[in-house]
């Protein structure tokens, strides 16, 4: 009988972190579609740093630094009561470092491609930058948006290397799928590891889809 808590755990994770993550990205992308500061590139390269790094490395410095032994660990835990080390919240803090790029480089190449124009006529007819970039940009890039959203999404779901190394395999306190597999398959129960395996490729593999089917559209209403 398959358990059904390490996916659900999963799922959990994706949404709370997609959301953390669309609320910190679009003004980040903004911002670095912007800005002509000397030390952009130094910021766009932190940010991208999940894509080439392994993920046991991120979550490697991100246990030593929130360990219960260390200084900011322990500050964490005494001032706010949050541990992040082995918790969910952990999970969701090293997901938010580990899918930033998914989210922040679609929505920043869409900004980029959007002409200057469209900007300075909203500020012309007397918009603020926060309704620029709400009611003017933001509709203008929706594939980019969309695109983000997913690739976040569908990227926290996958993950397994930093999510092993700052949560571990608690049972219904940090075991997602991802490690659920791999538990099941060191046991030998391959039929387990193949329902959880299954649905996570089903689910991946819609939303993928979707996103495809969705942008597909939308490219070729603007076309006509």
């Amino acid at each position: 009988m398959i358990d059904w808590g390490p996916l659900l755990l999963t799922f959990k994770l994706a949404f709370i972190t997609t959301g953390i993550l669309l609320i910190l990205g679009v003004p980040l992308s903004y911002w670095l579609s912007q800005t002509k500061w000397r030390g952009k590139p130094i910021l766009e390269s932190l940010v991208s740093m999940p894509l080439v790094l392994p993920p046991t490395v991120l979550g490697f410095y991100i246990l030593v630094t929130f360990s219960p032994n260390g200084t900011l660990g322990q500050w964490l835990i005494e001032n706010l009561g949050l541990q992040l080390v082995f918790s969910f919240e952990g999970l969701i803090f090293a997901s938010v470092i580990y899918s930033l790029p998914f989210m922040v480089q679609p929505i920043q190449a869409g900004f980029s491609n959007l002409p200057a124009s469209l900007s300075e006529a909203s500020y012309l007819l007397g918009k603020s930058k926060k309704q620029t970039l709400f009611k003017v940009l933001l509709p203008n890039i929706k594939p980019s948006l969309l695109s983000g959203i997913v690739l976040a999404f569908a990227h926290t779901i996958g993950e397994f290397g930093v999510v092993l190394m700052i949560g571990g395999n608690i049972p219904g306190k940090t075991q997602v799928a991802s490690i659920a597999i791999y538990e099941e398959v060191e046991l030998l129960n391959y039929d387990a590891a193949n329902i959880y395996s299954l649905i996570l490729f089903i689910i991946s593999f819609s939303i993928l889809l979707l996103v495809y089917l969705i942008n597909g559209g939308y490219l070729k209403r603007i076309v006509k």
